[in-house]
C-alpha cells in the first residue's frame, strides 16, 4: 500500500517511525529516571525523619527523667524548693518535646502523600496526632502548682508520660517497617523498569530495522535500479528499459528515462533514414550530373548520324517506291519475298532511327541548363489542363482519372516544366493500369508547401524498383517501351524548383503513389549538377 505513495509521504512515514522510536526510548528513560528520582527523594526525606524521631524520643526520655526527680513531700520545706526546680526543668523539657514534635511534623509535611510504598506516612501522622494529644493532656496536668502533691495527678501524669514515650518509640519502628517494604517494592520496581526497558529497546530495534528496510526498498533499491539502467543505456543498449513497480517519483523518473531513450531511438532511426535518403539523393544527383554531362556532349554528335540514317532510309524507300508499290499490287501468293524483306528492313531502320532521335532529344532536355522563368501559377488549372489532354489519348480512354483539389494552390514555378513532371507521372500511372483502372490526383497545401499526389491501383512496385526508380535509363514498363528518362527528368525539375518527390508502394499488384512537394515561393535553387556544368 505504502509502496504506491510518493517519496514525500514515504519520508514522512520514516520520520514518524524514527520519532516513535525516540519517543519510546525517551519515555522509557524518563520513567526510569523519574522513578529513581522519586525514590531517592522519598528515601532522603524519610531518612531525615530518623534524627528527628530520635530527638523526639530523647526529649521524651529526658522529660520522664525529669519527672522521676520529683520527691514526695515528707519534708515540706525542702520538697517545695526541689520540686519547684524540677517543675521548671519539666517545663523546659516539655517545651523541647513540643519543639522536637514540631520539627518532626514539618518533616512529615514535606513528603507528598500518595498512600503507597515508603511515602505512606499515615501511621506516622496518626502517631504524631496521638503524641500531640498526649502532650496537651500532660501540659494540662502540669499546670497546677502543687500537682506533685496530688497523688491522682502524679499517677495520671506518669501514665501519660509512659504512653508518650511508647508513642515516640514507635515512630522509628514505622519507618523501619517502611524500609523493609521498600526492599521488596524496589525489587519489583526494578524488575518492572528493567522489563520495560528491554521491551522498549527491542521494539525500538525492530522499528529501526523496519525503517532501514523500508528506506532500502523505497529509496536505495530504486536508485540502484535507475543507476544500473542508466549505465546499461549509456553503454549503447538503447533497447533496455528501466522497470520500477512503484508509483512514486522514482517510477516517474524511470518512465521519463524510458521515454527519453525511446525518443532518442526514434530520432536516431529517423536520422539514419535521412542519411540513407540523402546518400541516395547525392548518388542520384551524381548520376544525373554524369548523365547530363555526357548527354550534353554526345547528343549533338548522335543526332546528325541518326538524321542521315533516317534520311537515307527514306530516300532509298522513295527510290524503290515503284518496285514496292508494284509488288504490293500483286496477290499475296505472288509477292516477291526479297522485296517484302527489303521493305520491312527499310521501315525498321526508319522507326529505330526516329526512336533514337527521340532518346537524344530527351537527353538534350535532361542536360539543358540555363535560367528558367518562374511565375505565379495556379497549379489547379495547370493540373486540369494536363488531365484533360491525357484523357483524349486513345490508349487511355478506358482508364479513369479522378482529380481532387480543395484549395486554391498558387506557386511560383515554371509551368512548362511542372506540366512535364505531371505528364510523366500521369502517363506512368496510366501505363501501369489494367483496363478500367483508376488514377487519383490530389492537390492541396501541406505545411506551407504545394502537395501533389498521383495515386494508382495498378501493378505496383517492389523494393528494387523503388530504389532505382529515379536513376537514368531505368525502366520496368510492361510494354517494353520507354527510355527510363522520364522520372529522372521529373526528379531533376522538382529538385531545381527546391521541392521534393517521393515514390511509395505496398508491393507488386498493390498500386503506387508519387508525392511532389513544391515551395509556394520561388527559390534560387542551385543543384550540384548545375554547379558542375558551370565549372565545366
Amino acid at each position: 500500500m505504502f509502496a504506491r505513495c510518493s517519496i514525500r509521504y514515504k519520508l514522512l512515514i520514516g520520520a514518524a517511525l524514527l520519532l516513535l522510536i525516540v519517543c519510546a526510548l525517551s519515555i522509557s528513560g524518563l520513567l526510569g529516571v523519574n522513578s529513581y528520582r522519586g525514590l531517592v527523594r522519598t528515601v532522603s526525606q524519610r531518612a531525615a525523619e530518623l534524627p528527628l524521631a530520635d530527638e523526639l524520643t530523647r526529649s521524651v526520655a529526658e522529660l520522664r527523667i525529669t519527672f522521676s526527680r520529683f520527691r514526695p513531700a515528707h519534708d515540706v520545706g525542702d520538697s517545695r524548693v526541689h520540686n519547684a526546680l524540677v517543675h521548671a526543668q519539666f517545663g523546659y523539657d516539655l517545651a523541647d518535646v513540643k519543639q522536637a514534635l514540631k520539627k518532626y511534623r514539618e518533616q512529615l509535611e514535606q513528603i507528598e502523600p500518595n498512600g503507597t510504598g515508603i511515602s505512606d506516612n499515615r501511621e506516622e501522622w496518626d502517631t504524631v496526632t496521638s503524641i500531640q494529644r498526649t502532650l496537651e493532656r500532660i501540659e494540662h496536668l502540669s499546670e497546677a502548682e502543687n500537682w506533685v502533691l496530688e497523688t491522682y495527678r502524679g499517677d495520671h501524669l506518669r501514665e501519660e508520660l509512659d504512653g508518650l514515650y511508647q508513642l515516640a518509640g514507635t515512630l522509628p519502628g514505622h519507618l523501619q517497617g517502611r524500609m523493609q517494604q521498600l526492599k521488596g517494592n524496589a525489587r519489583l520496581a526494578y524488575h518492572t523498569l528493567l522489563g520495560l526497558t528491554w521491551a522498549t529497546s527491542i521494539l525500538s530495534i525492530g522499528m529501526l530495522g523496519m525503517l532501514v528496510r523500508l528506506f532500502y526498498l523505497w529509496v536505495f533499491q530504486p536508485l540502484h535500479v535507475l543507476i544500473q539502467g542508466s549505465r546499461v543505456v549509456a553503454s549503447g543498449e538503447f533497447e533496455h528499459r528501466i522497470q520500477l513497480k512503484s508509483h512514486d517519483e522514482m517510477a516517474e523518473l524511470a518512465t521519463a528515462l524510458n521515454d527519453m531513450t525511446t525518443r532518442f531511438c526514434e530520432i536516431r532511426d529517423d536520422l539514419d533514414q535521412q542519411v540513407k535518403q540523402r546518400t541516395k539523393e547525392v548518388v542520384r544527383s551524381e548520376q544525373l550530373a554524369s548523365v547530363g554531362f555526357l548527354a550534353a556532349g554526345v547528343s549533338h554528335e548522335i543526332n546528325n548520324p541518326l538524321a542521315i540514317i533516317a534520311w537515307s532510309a527514306e530516300a532509298l524507300e522513295s527510290r524503290l517506291h515503284e518496285i514496292i508499290y508494284a509488288d504490293d499490287e500483286k496477290p499475296d501468293d505472288e509477292h516477291n519475298e526479297e522485296i517484302t524483306v527489303l521493305k520491312t528492313y527499310l521501315r525498321r531502320i526508319q522507326d529505330e532511327a526516329f526512336r533514337c532521335k527521340g532518346i537524344t532529344e530527351k537527353l538534350l532536355d535532361f542536360s539543358r541548363l540555363g535560367d528558367v522563368d518562374h511565375q505565379d501559377t495556379d497549379l489547379c488549372d495547370l493540373t486540369t489542363d494536363v488531365i484533360e489532354m491525357v484523357r483524349h489519348i486513345g490508349s487511355y480512354k478506358h482508364k479513369q482519372i479522378e482529380f481532387h483539389c480543395h484549395d486554391s494552390v498558387v506557386a511560383c514555378v515554371n509551368s512548362q516544366e511542372i506540366k512535364q513532371v505531371l505528364l510523366n507521372l500521369l502517363t506512368n500511372a496510366l501505363d501501369s493500369l489494367d483496363k478500367d483502372g483508376t488514377v487519383t490526383v490530389e492537390l492541396g497545401l501541406h505545411r506551407g508547401q504545394a502537395k501533389l499526389v498521383v495515386r494508382d491501383n495498378g501493378c505496383g512496385m517492389n523494393s528494387e524498383v523503388l530504389e532505382h526508380l529515379f536513376e537514368p535509363f531505368f525502366t520496368r514498363r510492361r510494354d517494353g517501351q520507354g527510355t527510363g528518362l522520364g522520372l529522372s527528368i521529373s526528379y531533376r525539375i522538382v529538385i531545381d524548383h527546391g521541392g521534393k518527390i517521393e515514390a511509395t508502394s505496398d508491393g507488386p499488384g498493390k498500386g503506387s503513389q508519387f508525392c511532389v512537394l513544391l515551395p509556394l515561393v520561388g527559390t534560387k535553387h542551385e543543384t550540384e549538377q548545375q554547379r558542375r556544368y558551370q565549372v565545366a
